[in-house]
């Protein structure tokens, strides 16, 4: 079987299909979405192909056809149409006060002007230049524009430690989006992407007009690598390895629908052969497992959690929900639901075993205070319960 490139840390559709990477064909949904609306939100745990998917967005709008040869949608698609894209992405850098934001947002809509090849009048108020590039794209195409936004809540999630910087984050995100309901005559098609799942009254109440997918079963496999995808894109990789033990470590993410695994922790297994926490180490907040700790939280129910619509729903730079935040972030997963009269109840879970063996450790590093006595101490409780040592534990 013919063994592709691995895209590791790859977000640029163009580039996995033009060089020889391995690519799960995700435009199947992608039809889906567009047949059946136009104005989407999704939130996914980090590290989950969100940017890739919406980089295939603004490449199928832009109307590249070569790219899509071969895949579901191809057949299906319009491709004499070009639409104008205008992208925003807050993933680089971190952003600590309002004239940062200021200033990001003005150089994100100074690459969507040179790109389009237009000027806006209002250069320095970022709001305002927003609605003019619109309007101004739309005009000079003669079709309606495409906005995509990347890491729409990074701005404040980089600052949830320090509340006053996260709600000028928000305030100041919040003033951006509402441009997008504003010039909605103007507008094709539009689709925000971020890890969390802030309240509507908070960053989205001039936005409403947004339909949330974030747990749709229809949609619960946009992002990440199903069980058939790793028997059949990746069957050239699993010569050698354990098809049982993969499941188990990096399978179980879960938005009422198809479970998934998580893209980067795949990749990365079948690139090195081994079973590293690699998600987990890739950047779990320190913030996490402080708050965890403060609060008391009683780690052994993080293995059957019970949360309902709006408990998940409740996170804002003024009540972190310790269950939403889990969810949100990729610690827990859906594992069961079901309906009590008018209230819709969710069971969450681990998703695998790699969140569920690095989370319990980083608790337990935290609680004992001292990371080398606290690995000290696993190794030598797993001796004695092995050994059947009643005395020594």
């Amino acid at each position: 079987m013919h063994r592709r490139r691995l895209p590791i840390g790859i977000q640029a559709f163009a580039k996995i299909r033009a060089d020889d990477y391995y690519y799960v064909d995700k435009t199947g949904f992608i039809r889906q979405l567009i047949d059946e609306g136009s104005h989407y939100f999704l939130s996914r745990p980090r590290r989950f192909g969100k940017s890739l998917l919406l980089d295939t967005l603004a490449e199928l709008f832009a109307g590249n056809e070569a790219l899509f040869r071969g895949l579901l949608i191809h057949p299906h698609w319009d491709w004499t149409t070009h639409y104008p894209v205008i992208r925003l992405s807050f993933g680089g850098g971190i952003i600590r006060d309002q004239a940062e934001l200021e200033r990001r947002v003005q150089d994100l809509l100074y690459r969507n002007q040179r790109a389009l090849g237009l000027t806006c009048r209002y250069s320095t108020d970022s709001v305002g230049c927003f609605a003019e590039l619109i309007a101004l794209a739309h005009a000079a195409t003669g079709q309606r524009v495409v906005v995509l936004v990347d890491e729409y809540d990074k701005p404040i999630l980089d600052n949830l430690t320090d509340p006053d910087t996260a709600r000028v984050m928000r305030d100041g995100l919040r003033n951006l989006y509402s441009v997008i309901k504003d010039n909605d005559a103007h507008i094709h098609f539009v689709f925000l992407a971020g890890v969390s799942k802030f309240s509507k009254v908070g960053i989205f109440s001039g936005l409403n007009n947004l339909k949330d997918i974030t747990i749709d079963a229809r949609y619960s496999a946009l992002c990440g690598y199903t069980e058939s995808d790793v028997d059949t894109v990746f069957a050239p990789e699993l010569a050698g390895l354990d098809r049982a033990q993969i499941r188990s470590w990096y399978n179980g993410y879960n938005w009422t629908g198809e479970a998934v695994y998580n893209p980067f922790d795949l990749l990365l297994l079948f690139d090195a052969r081994e079973f590293p926490t690699w998600w987990f180490e890739t950047g779990t907040p320190a913030f996490l497992v402080d708050l965890l700790t403060e609060r008391g939280f009683f780690t052994p129910t993080l293995a059957r959690l019970r949360a309902d619509e709006a408990l998940l729903s409740a996170f804002d730079c003024d009540h972190l929900a310790t269950e939403a935040l889990l969810w949100q972030t990729g610690y827990l997963t859906f594992t069961d639901s079901r309906r009590l009269g008018a209230r819709l109840e969710y069971t969450l879970g681990y998703p695998n075993l790699e969140v569920e063996s690095a989370l319990n450790d980083s608790l337990i590093k935290a609680l004992i205070g001292a990371p080398g006595r606290a690995s000290e101490l696993s190794s030598r409780l797993y001796d004695v319960l092995l050994g059947g040592d009643f005395e020594t534990l």
